[in-house]
C-alpha cells in the first residue's frame, strides 16, 4: 500500500475529536485507508457500508447500536446515504464522549457539511482525501508524466496498460453521469445534460466562469447550470479558483477559474490516449496549469488559500497563495522547461507585493532570476519551496 499524506492528519484527528469525516470523490481509496488505520490503532472496531442493505439494517434504531458499541471505533463509509444520521451521532458522542469513536467516510460534501454544520459542530474534524500526489509516489516507479497522464485515481495510475486505466476512467465518468451523481445528492439529473455539462467544462478547463454562456450552448437556464457546477464540485471532482481581489485598486476580473480536478479524467474527456497526443493538444497547457494547482493545493494548511490574479488588461498570476488577506507567493505555471517571463507576470508581483513568486515547470533546473523571480519543477516547488513558504509570515 502506497502511504498516503493524511495518514497522519487523520491518526491526529483521532486523537483530538470525538468524529473525523474523510471527505473525497469515490474510488478515491478513502475505505481502504481508513482500514488501514484501523490496524494501525489496535482497537475494536465496527465497519458499516451504507450502500449495503445488511448494515443499513443495523441502522433502524442507531442510538441503541452505537449505545451497544461505545467501546468500539466505528467506521461508517459513505455517511451522506442516510443524512438524518447526523441527528442520532451528536447524542452519542455526547454521552459517551471519547476521542477517536468515529469515523466517518463520505463521498459528497453538501450533505455531509449539512448535517454536521446543524448537529455535530465542535465535535468534528475534517479531512480530504485526494488522488495521488507526486510526494506520494517518490519511492515508487511512477513518474511526474504518467500521473498528469493518467490522473490521480488509485484504479487508474496503478494499472500496467494504459489502455486498462483508459477503460477504467471512461467507466467512472459515465458511472457519474449514469447513476452516481443523482444518488450523492438525492437528486434527478437529466444525463445527456450532465455529459455536455462535463464535457464542455473539460473543454474549457481553466477558463473563466460565466453561467450564461454555458446555459446558452446547453439549451437550459443558468441556474440549471450553476446547480450542476454545484454538485460537481460537491463530489470532488471540479475545484473553482477563486479570483483574488481584495484592497485592490485596479479594474480585476473577479469571477472564478473552472478546473476538472483530476486530470487523468480531463484527458479522458478530451480522448486524449497517450503522452505524445496530450503534448500537441491545444489543452495541454491549461491541464498541466490544473494538474499543477491541484499538486500544490493539496499540501496547503488551513491557513494558507489559494486564489488566481488577473488584470482587466491581462495582466495574470496563475496562483496566489494567501494569509489571512495578505498575499504571499505569486506564481505563473508553464509547460515549457525554459520559460519566458511576461511582462503581466511582473506586473502581478508588483501588484501584489508579494515576497517569494515563481515560475513552476515540469523538469527545469531551479535558478534565481535577475529579478529575483524563482524558476523551479513542480517537484521541487513541493518539496523544498512550499515548505518555507508555509512558515512565512
Amino acid at each position: 500500500m502506497i502511504k498516503r499524506a493524511q495518514e497522519i492528519q487523520i491518526l491526529a484527528g483521532l486523537k483530538n475529536n470525538p468524529a473525523v469525516a474523510l471527505l473525497g470523490p469515490r474510488q478515491v481509496g478513502k475505505t481502504t485507508l481508513a482500514k488501514h488505520i484501523e490496524l494501525i490503532k489496535k482497537e475494536k472496531s465496527v465497519y458499516l457500508d451504507l450502500e449495503n442493505p445488511r448494515d443499513i439494517r443495523k441502522l433502524d434504531d442507531a442510538y441503541s447500536f452505537f449505545e451497544r458499541n461505545n467501546d468500539k471505533h466505528v467506521i461508517i463509509d459513505e455517511v451522506q446515504v442516510l443524512p438524518h444520521l447526523f441527528k442520532v451521532l451528536r447524542p452519542a458522542i455526547d454521552s459517551h464522549r471519547k476521542a477517536g469513536r468515529f469515523l466517518l467516510l463520505g463521498s459528497a460534501s453538501p450533505s455531509l457539511i449539512k448535517g454536521v454544520s446543524e448537529y455535530l459542530a465542535g465535535r468534528i474534524a475534517f479531512i480530504e482525501l485526494t488522488p495521488f500526489n507526486l510526494l506520494e509516489l517518490k519511492s515508487k516507479s511512477i513518474n511526474q508524466e504518467t500521473l498528469w497522464m493518467k490522473g490521480g485515481f488509485p484504479l487508474s495510475l496503478l494499472t500496467k496498460k494504459l489502455s486498462d486505466s483508459l477503460d477504467w476512467r471512461s467507466n467512472f465518468v459515465k458511472s457519474y453521469i449514469q447513476t452516481e451523481l443523482a444518488r450523492l445528492f438525492h437528486v434527478n439529473l437529466t444525463p445527456i445534460v450532465l455529459q455536455n455539462f462535463w464535457q464542455m467544462l473539460a473543454h474549457f478547463n481553466g477558463g473563466i466562469w460565466n453561467a450564461n454562456t454555458f446555459a446558452s450552448s446547453l439549451g437550459v437556464t443558468a441556474p440549471t447550470v450553476r446547480r450542476y457546477l454545484d454538485y460537481m464540485e460537491g463530489a470532488f471532482l471540479v475545484r473553482r479558483l477563486y479570483a483574488w481581489y481584495a484592497n485592490a485598486k485596479k479594474r480585476l476580473v473577479k469571477s472564478p477559474k473552472i478546473f476538472l480536478r483530476d486530470s487523468g479524467i480531463l484527458h479522458s474527456l478530451l480522448n486524449i490516449d497517450e503522452p505524445n497526443e496530450l503534448y500537441g493538444h491545444p489543452g495541454a497547457g491549461n491541464s498541466w496549469e490544473g494538474f499543477t494547482i491541484e499538486q500544490i493545493v493539496t499540501f496547503l494548511p488551513s491557513n494558507l488559500s489559494a486564489y488566481y490574479y488577473r488584470t482587466h488588461h491581462g495582466a495574470e498570476a496563475d496562483l496566489v497563495l494567501v494569509k489571512g488577506i495578505k498575499p504571499l507567493t505569486a506564481i505563473e505555471i508553464k509547460l515549457s522547461n525554459s520559460p519566458a517571463i511576461s511582462k503581466g507576470f511582473y506586473e502581478c508581483v508588483s501588484d501584489l507585493k508579494t515576497q517569494k513568486n515563481f515560475i513552476i515547470t515540469p523538469n527545469s533546473d531551479d535558478y534565481l532570476t535577475k529579478e529575483k523571480i524563482h524558476v523551479c519543477s513542480l517537484i521541487s516547488f513541493l518539496k523544498n519551496h512550499l515548505p518555507t513558504i508555509v512558515k512565512q509570515k
